[in-house]
């Protein structure tokens, strides 16, 4: 009988949102491709630093099932590196001691037509344009923002904070801001507040993390703590809550902003990773907190 990844979270995940390549892209940039193999041939055996994701994926690695001990957590490496560039990869996730065994290879092809293949819940990269392929396709995925030397600590909690309207939503209602204004928005809202949103690229993802956390319920400590951060306010959060509750699922943390900075509320929760479909609030994100930009709805098209 085969290996199955079924009742798992799988996430995808690539190289350079793994690990630190800044230094192996710019030499395939300005020197190319041929050039490229060579440097990472010659330090096929130096260790690659963490990336913006790794502190993220450390700890979903950890998580086991309390009542059998079993992973909970599958990460998959998807690559555009070739099976020979990409043994520095499998050495630097052997040298952190990360459990990653399986993985895709594409050899410069975008590699999203593989996720479903791999069951994946979420994709993780720094390539805009395979993230772009994989949202179209409904995987959720977002693009990791590059930022400062992120501060990490021992503490085994995983904390993922998320937009709402675009990400765990679909941009209805944020399609009435963009062409009505704050006024038609909240008339909107405030009319439609007994109406669940459709639901947006990540609501998927948020169900796979809610059931994960109800493998912990009964333990006393919850290893998952998961936030809302948008930019809504009363009386539109009406409408927020209300989704949530239509769907069976629970956030540990909202806040309803109102159009205030998100980054310094980011700070105080120190997400693992914060997920937003508007480019301007990742950007100010990223210079607190490691983050992903999720390329859909009016804001990005």
């Amino acid at each position: 009988m085969s290996e199955t990844l079924a009742g798992k979270l799988v996430v995808a995940i690539s190289s350079r949102a793994l690990f630190n390549l800044e230094e192996s892209n710019r030499v395939f940039e300005e020197e190319g491709l041929e050039r490229y193999i060579e440097y990472q041939s010659v330090h096929e055996n130096e260790p690659l630093q963490p990336g913006v994701a790794f502190p993220l994926i450390r700890r979903l690695l950890a998580l086991k099932d309390p009542a059998g001990g079993r992973e909970v957590v599958e990460v998959i490496l998807i690559s555009r590196n070739d099976a020979n560039t990409g043994l520095r990869v499998f050495n630097s996730i052997q040298h952190h001691g990360l459990n990653i065994t399986r993985a895709a290879f594409t050899s410069s092809r975008s590699p999203y037509s593989y996720l479903p293949a791999f069951q994946a819940d979420l994709f993780l990269s720094a390539n805009p344009e395979d993230v772009s392929l994989a949202l179209q396709n409904g995987k959720a995925s977002a693009t990791l923002l590059s930022g400062p030397d992120y501060e990490d600590d021992e503490s085994p909690e995983i904390r993922i904070a998320f937009d709402g309207d675009a990400v765990l939503f679909s941009d209805e209602a944020e399609v009435v801001y963009k062409t009505k204004g704050l006024a038609d928005f909240t008339r909107h809202e405030v009319e439609k507040s007994e109406t669940p949103l459709m639901p947006g690229p990540f609501k998927g993802f948020l169900v796979a993390l809610n059931r994960l956390q109800t493998l912990y319920q009964d333990q006393g400590k919850q290893p998952i703590r998961i936030a809302l951060v948008t930019a809504r306010q009363a009386p539109s959060h009406k409408r927020a809550i209300n989704t949530l509750r239509a769907w069976g699922v629970t956030v540990d943390e909202a806040f309803f902003l109102g159009g205030l900075d998100k980054k310094p509320i980011l700070d105080k929760f120190r997400p693992h990773i914060f997920f937003d479909d508007q480019k301007t609030y990742c950007l100010s994100a990223a210079e607190k907190v490691p983050t992903g930009h999720v390329p859909s709805g009016i804001a990005n098209r």
